[in-house]
């Protein structure tokens, strides 16, 4: 019987200690109060990776709930970061990481979120083991606010922003609404280089050039359907842009020029970093210099007009607020085009459907020319929506690893490893042909000094790093190597290669007509990124005149209505040259800037 006894004893003590080692393994631990958790309190790092790279966190769990989070480090653009802080706020004060991505920054919120997750992972938690929070309960009630302005800007991108300095510097009270988290548009998301005839660095490198050249570059670009008047305004105006943005705004500009597509010479300015983060960075600080008020997260839905149809105001509507806006001066409407617009797309231009991803912000719908028609504007162009040729296949994103095609040092083939475009062609003409490969794809590559000259390394590493670890670039050591990467045929890459370095030779591209060829493709390793079109810009918009007043069917001015950048019609035509937008959104910016506070 002792035997018996002291055998149960043993089992007993055993099991309790299997229970003990079972609680400590799943991270259980007790409160102060006696209660039990499932994860054990402590500070847990985790990484994720957004559209800028690596994402790193600290979160803080105490009795099963995040109670703080704090970022480490990140390479967010400025402006999509305020994703970061959203989902803090929300992770936090529901204890969950079931919370909606913030509209606009898709990848910056998957990062974190992921970024969230792995340190629940290294806590040995799931975030179904955080406790549960009981939701608070929505107050359904909107205040109601009413104000008086000179201006009201509607979008706070490249145009609106510009719009709203020189306004203010005219000494009229501008207040901008924007719909989206953050300022930018799609010039914040775009390589922002600004095309300007005889500019200073033509002058360094010796380039004759002139803004008689670039408007007629510009007119064909578009198959002539541009207005030929607005054109005339924006290159003639596009040098006093770039030196307005250098000299009063504080945009830095590199040292080097660009080559885009269909522009007859190299004219092309480019940022610092070759990235819109310099030109809306620079933009807000002048704007918050200025002290003008920037309502995020505030959508305009209606323009008021009086009697007589002129515009006196605008209705808006902010997270939990109701706006109305009445104006002393002016509406400016430069809240960009309709690229993310998939049902407006298709009304207009039914090829350009679902199946077709974009590179614009998910802001880019429309609701600027839906609300300029309403109160009798004139659209021009809406069939003319553009897609550009080297973007993500899986997201749509522009790609900057294409700034080195703009440096003249790239070829593109096809999965049969043949030429089939030219590489610096109009984007049209480029995207559908790449469309028409097999697999609607194409295959850019560039060799090391390409690379290095095209500073991809230097500014665009993130960028980099997520295409290897998509599968969506490869490094090699030899061109059968990197062919072999993508399935490619290598021999047929390698003859492709070196006919093109015979035309490199002899200054002269005998199947494209190439018109920039700086250099061979020959210097391991070698890159190839894949690629595919997507849309990028919509040269349909509002008809506007010389002044940016906005025009009825008639073809006259609606009185108190302003109109600047890509919301804008009749400038670009059918297509839009590489780097005029940042001209056309500067001069016009302006000019509405201007005209409005007089």
């Amino acid at each position: 019987m002792k035997k018996i006894l002291a055998l149960l004893l043993i089992i007993v003590i055993a099991v309790s200690l299997a229970g003990c080692n079972a609680a400590e393994s799943s991270g259980t631990n007790e409160t102060a109060d006696g209660k039990t958790t499932q994860i054990k309190d402590g500070v847990y790092e985790g990484v994720g990776f957004g559209k800028g790279g690596e994402i790193k966190v600290e979160v803080t769990i105490k009795e099963d709930a995040i109670t703080e989070i704090k970022t480490v480090s990140h390479n967010e653009t400025p402006g999509f970061d305020n994703a970061i802080e959203d989902l803090t706020e929300k992770i936090i004060s529901e204890n969950t990481l079931d919370v909606d991505i913030v509209s606009g920054c898709t990848l910056t919120s998957k990062g974190f979120k992921e970024a969230v997750n792995a340190a629940l992972t290294s806590a040995g938690a799931t975030k179904d083991m955080l406790r549960k929070v009981a939701a608070k309960p929505k107050d359904e009630t909107n205040k109601e606010v009413a104000e008086k302005h000179d201006i009201v800007i509607i979008g706070a991108g490249g145009a609106g922003l510009t719009a709203a300095i020189e306004a203010k510097a005219a000494g009229a009270d501008v207040i901008v609404l924007e719909k989206m988290p953050m300022a930018g548009g799609n010039t914040l998301i775009s390589g922002a280089e600004y095309a300007a005839a005889n500019n200073w660095l033509q002058k360094k490198e010796g380039i004759e050039d002139s803004a008689e050249l670039h408007i007629q570059d510009t007119l064909k670009g578009g198959d002539y359907k541009a207005k030929e008047e607005l054109v005339r305004i924006m290159a003639e105006n596009a040098l006093a842009g770039a030196e307005w943005l250098r000299d009063e705004v504080g945009v830095v500009w590199e040292d080097e020029l660009m080559f885009f597509g269909g522009h007859s010479v190299k004219r092309s300015l480019i940022p610092l970093g070759a990235s819109g983060r310099e030109i809306i960075s620079k933009l807000v600080a002048k704007a918050e210099e200025m002290e003008i008020p920037i309502l995020l997260n505030t959508k305009a839905t209606t323009l008021i007009t009086d009697e007589n149809g002129k515009v006196i105001g605008v209705e808006a509507a902010g997270e939990d607020t109701n706006y109305t806006f009445n104006t002393n001066k002016a509406v400016i409407i430069a809240s960009g085009g309709f690229g993310s617009n998939v049902e407006m797309r298709v009304k207009y231009n039914p090829e350009i459907d679902e199946t077709i991803l974009s590179t614009n912000t998910t802001g880019s719908t429309g609701d600027g020319i839906i609300m300029a028609e309403v109160v009798g504007a004139n659209l021009l162009g809406m069939e003319y929506i553009q897609t550009y040729p080297i973007c993500d296949p899986l997201t749509g994103t522009l790609l900057y690893y294409d700034d080195a095609r703009l440096y003249g040092h790239t070829i593109i083939v096809n999965k049969e490893g043949k030429r089939f475009v030219e590489e610096l062609g109009r984007r049209d003409v480029m995207s559908m042909a790449i469309k028409a490969q097999t697999g609607n794809v194409c295959y850019e590559l560039l060799d090391q000094n390409g690379f290095e000259v095209s500073k991809l390394q230097e500014n665009h590493e993130p960028e980099l790093e997520y295409l290897y670890k998509n599968k969506l670039l490869v490094k090699a050591d030899t061109l059968e190597e990197a062919a072999d990467f993508f399935g490619i045929d290598a021999a047929e890459l390698k003859n492709t290669v070196d006919k093109y370095n015979s035309y490199v030779d002899a200054g002269n591209d005998l199947e494209f007509n190439k018109r920039s060829l700086p250099s061979k493709v020959e210097t391991a390793p070698f890159y190839i990124c894949k690629a595919a079109p997507a849309v990028h810009h919509t040269m349909g918009g509002i008809e506007i005149n010389g002044n940016a007043q906005v025009l009825d069917k008639e073809g006259n001015v609606i009185e108190g209505l302003f109109a600047a950048g890509e919301v804008t019609g009749g400038i670009q035509g059918t297509n839009r040259l590489g780097s005029n937008a940042l001209a056309d959104i500067t001069v016009f910016g302006r000019i509405a800037g201007q005209n409005a506070a007089k």
